[in-house]
């Protein structure tokens, strides 16, 4: 039954349903479909009219009741997590998708199943298309920095800009450990420059003419990543074509994985194995490839934490850390923010063909103050959009990006004088104590916990009266 100006809750419910970007497909216990959203009937080529109230076999004949997750999640009970699937629609297009079926439970009996599909069509096109490009690049031969480099590493050790005494250790260290094979772990805030040193390592190290290929773990879904990384055999699910992985496209060089507490824990495993033997197994298959591949790994997290987070495994963690850097945050080594702006100044002079020269004394103080919770990749962001305004040869406070201002105190526009500091701190705390006490030196003295005649110094000192 219905009230003017509502809607019953199945109607409320189908309306959300239609609304998120998800297909969903809900079976009776016989495998009649009671439910079939608008995705799911896009992803399948079929109109939802099609689909209600027939069994799962009429509709989609390619099916048998073993390969229907809906069916057998019926028939077992248990669900079925992240089941990756290619199939080709009715009307010829493939499609990739992965799926989690769900049996549904009342009255502590099954009652059907729900299968929530996520099409990853476009993109596992797009990561097959980046692979494809990484091989015909690497096949081909087309130098990258250097001549009859298949490399697309730019930076050189040189490259990393520092007066700070403990990046040069960093960098001694890199130097030394690029000689060897060893797995390299390097963590630090996002934008503290961890690319620049896996980049400068596969430069000094021997693989400087084989191929450096970099694989942010985040970024592509998690049920993408371990075909992306082994390669596919055919036929390891419908559709698949035998495709290489990057760990043989990195064969005889560098692989490098940032963010590599984003990887499934699960992948985790089989990378470690890789890591141990040098075999690579791709999906579906069975025959072993062996690949001579250095991994330099990334996080931006402190390793310790994530593996008590369970982010990390701990014998992953183990085997890839031989050699660790932790390089540190941009307010840890201040001494380098004038260093990097001269240099970003350099640099967007010659992009933007200007003649800015330097700093105002108060964006100077501000940059010393400023705690660059985005590290040197802030700093160089902040110049660049500095230099799109300025006119004259010189970046004022006005030139700076707003946000900066939301997250630090206002620009100082003298440098601050810490004995002024102190002294102000120390004025206020016997004016506060004089009063507290009703301007009884001996008390106010023995509430400060310092001798009478001391406090009577500093009254003298900052022209304080009884």
């Amino acid at each position: 039954m219905t009230t003017k100006g509502t809607q019953t809750t199945p109607d409320l419910l189908h309306a959300v349903f239609d609304t998120i970007d998800e297909g969903i497909h809900v079976v009776d216990l016989n495998g009649k479909t009671i439910y079939y959203n608008k995705v799911a009937a896009q992803l399948d080529g079929v109109d939802a009219s099609e689909v209600i109230h027939k069994h799962v076999l009429d509709v989609f004949p390619s099916l048998t009741e073993e390969t229907s997750t809906l069916l057998q999640v019926i028939k077992h009970g248990s669900p079925i997590y992240y089941q990756k699937q290619r199939f080709a629609n009715v009307r010829g297009v493939l499609v990739d998708t992965v799926n989690t079926t769900m049996p549904i439970y009342q009255n502590n009996e099954i009652i059907g199943a729900v299968e929530i599909s996520k099409n990853l069509s476009e993109i596992k096109k797009l990561s097959e298309k980046l692979v494809e490009l990484q091989e015909r690049v690497i096949r081909s031969g087309t130098p990258a920095k250097k001549e009859n480099s298949t490399s697309s590493a730019k930076f050189e050790l040189e490259d990393i800009i520092t007066q700070s005494e403990t990046l040069k250790k960093l960098k001694q260290t890199a130097s030394k450990a690029a000689k060897t094979t060893s797995p390299i772990l390097i963590y630090g805030e996002t934008g503290t420059g961890k690319e620049l040193f896996v980049q400068s390592i596969h430069n000094t190290s021997q693989r400087k003419n084989g191929p450096f290929i970099a694989q942010n773990c985040a970024a592509i879904p998690a049920s993408l990543l371990e075909s992306i990384l082994f390669g596919t055999s055919k036929g390891s699910f419908t559709g698949a074509a035998e495709r290489p992985g990057l760990f043989e496209l990195a064969h005889n060089g560098t692989l490098f994985l940032d963010e590599i507490n984003s990887m499934p824990i699960d992948l985790q495993a089989k990378l470690l194995r890789v890591i141990e033997d040098g075999i690579v197994r791709r999906v579906g298959g069975t025959r072993g490839i062996q690949c001579n591949v250095r991994i330099i790994t990334a996080m931006n997290e402190h390793p310790t934490t994530c593996v008590n987070a369970e982010k990390l495994r701990q014998d992953l963690f183990y085997r890839i850390s031989v050699v660790t850097l932790h390089i540190p945050p941009l307010r840890e080594r201040k001494d380098d923010i004038s260093l990097l702006s001269k240099h970003f100044l350099k640099k967007f002079n010659e992009r933007f063909n200007k003649s800015v020269k330097n700093l105002s004394h108060n964006v100077q103080a501000f940059f010393q103050q400023y705690s660059w919770p985005g590290n040197v990749r802030e700093l160089e962001h902040a110049i660049e959009s500095a230099m799109n305004i300025a006119d004259g040869n010189t970046i004022t406070e006005d030139h700076l990006p707003n946000h900066l201002f939301h997250t630090t105190s206002p620009i100082q526009k003298e440098p601050i004088s810490f004995r002024k500091e102190v002294d102000k701190f120390e004025k206020n705390l016997i004016e506060s104590a004089l009063h507290r006490c009703n301007k009884n030196i001996l008390q106010a003295a023995k509430f400060l916990n310092i001798p009478r005649q001391t406090l009577q110094y500093k009254m003298k000192k900052f022209k304080l009266s009884k």
